[in-house]
């Protein structure tokens, strides 16, 4: 499970479905953890589902989108991820994640609150608590 200072994982109860609360700035260190993490079920998975959900959301730092393994786990993604929600995004994620899912092969979605985002992937929450936004 991936904890870090600005994203912490929430557990799913379907194999190869992964959800992420934001809580901040996200740091390179934070960034880079992710992509790693992201990278390893890759490697475990032909196709994995992803959930972000912004708790709160105060931009990335410079340069955090830099790092090798970070570029390596986004071309990746293009093939292995199957569905990729997100939740309670602010105004900008938000164009931006429809925008580029309407030219990338991946079941995009953008809903605002958990319990949809949970319903479009398919899963529920390991913990059962949903929250909305």
């Amino acid at each position: 499970m991936l904890t870090t200072a600005t994203v912490r994982e929430d557990p799913s109860d379907t194999e190869g479905v992964y959800a992420f609360h934001v809580l901040g700035e996200v740091s390179a260190k934070d960034m880079k953890a992710l992509a790693v993490y992201m990278n390893e079920q890759f490697d475990r998975h032909e196709t994995v589902s992803m959930m972000l959900i912004f708790d709160r959301y105060d931009g990335a730092a410079r340069g955090a989108n830099l790092d090798w393994s970070v570029i390596k786990s986004r071309v990746r993604a293009l093939r292995k991820v199957r569905k990729y929600v997100v939740v309670n995004a602010p105004e900008n994620v938000s164009s931006t994640v429809e925008n580029i899912g309407s030219v990338i092969p991946v079941d995009v979605e953008v809903v605002e609150t958990e319990e949809d985002g949970w319903a479009h992937l398919g899963a529920r929450p390991l913990n059962g608590v949903r929250r909305s936004h």
